[in-house]
């Protein structure tokens, strides 16, 4: 039974829930602990019965320290300087040994637990992904060596100090600006390897495919990029026009990797859109007109 973790709110429940189905698609015996940020998000989850998911409100979740920064952050700031505490709520008030928190836009194409595999040979306590920027889209020093979408810790000593000082660095500073070497809540994960012991980052090429790495691949059928399975991939900077029309976002895409990559992602959305409008009238506008300010999720850009 592995157990991931992500945060979204009503906004976003559309991709989250893409997310999910594609966990039930690739993964036999898993639990999605899924923090909704507004209550929006909580009642619609509730209501779909998700059999492999443990919902969690901001009630259950914030603490005084959040609440304080909470006034002082935006709300992608906020979500950002959430992430290490979600981690550490899933294993306070869980009987888990580790978790695996998840970015809302990732999607999989095969089982997560082919990474974690990897992860648990290594005999670490702590798992990172890597940028892999493309030569041509290399934002290491401004975005970070790491990303935050696919991040694991154990419920060790090592896994729970890196943890902690995770933790205490977002409640300091955690903003939507680059300042004296930080960005958000990510930079903060380029000086884990040097700083702690059992950081594991992680080798397997089909984890952590996104639009800024994929153009030094060659994609073929699968999908796979070089011949290796992709288990997910990062949907940054989707966005939509208008009902069902795209938007790619800036990086350069190929034909392939658009056909056997951006097209299973883009049906299975539709579906959630599709479900999500039957069920809730009041989000009709958000998938039928054009309103390109908006990206897919209904979130502002």
């Amino acid at each position: 039974m592995h157990s991931f973790c992500t945060l979204f709110n009503s906004n976003y429940l559309t991709r989250g829930l893409t997310m999910y189905d594609s966990l039930c698609r690739t993964e036999e015996c898993f639990t999605l602990f899924i923090f909704c940020f507004d209550d929006l998000a909580y009642e619609m989850l509730r209501s779909l019965n998700l059999k492999n998911a443990v919902l969690i409100t901001l009630n259950e979740f914030e603490t005084d320290e959040l609440k304080e920064v909470k006034k002082l952050r935006s709300e992608a700031e906020y979500c950002w300087t959430c992430t290490p505490h979600v981690i550490r709520h899933v294993l306070d008030n869980y009987d888990v040994k580790e978790v695996t928190y998840l970015d809302a836009d990732l999607y999989f194409f095969n089982k997560p637990s082919i990474l974690l595999d990897e992860f648990h040979q290594s005999n670490c306590s702590v798992m990172i992904t890597e940028h892999r920027y493309s030569p041509e889209y290399d934002q290491s020093d401004t975005f970070g060596i790491y990303c935050v979408q696919f991040i694991t810790f154990k419920a060790d000593n090592h896994g729970l100090k890196v943890l902690q000082w995770w933790e205490d660095r977002c409640l300091e500073w955690c903003y939507n600006r680059v300042e004296d070497g930080k960005f958000g809540d990510q930079k903060y994960l380029d000086r884990w390897p040097d700083l702690f012991v059992g950081v594991h980052v992680l080798q397997h090429l089909g984890g952590g495919v996104a639009c800024w790495n994929i153009q030094q691949y060659e994609v073929t059928d699968g999908p796979q990029v070089c011949g290796v399975p992709i288990v997910f991939y990062h949907f940054h900077q989707l966005r939509w026009d208008t009902a069902y029309q795209f938007d790619y976002g800036v990086y350069e895409l190929s034909q392939e990797a658009i056909s056997l990559i951006y097209g299973p992602y883009i049906q299975a959305l539709r579906e959630q859109i599709d479900m999500i409008v039957q069920l809730y009238d009041q989000f009709k506008d958000n998938y039928t007109k054009d309103n390109s300010e908006y990206d897919i999720t209904g979130a502002l850009k």
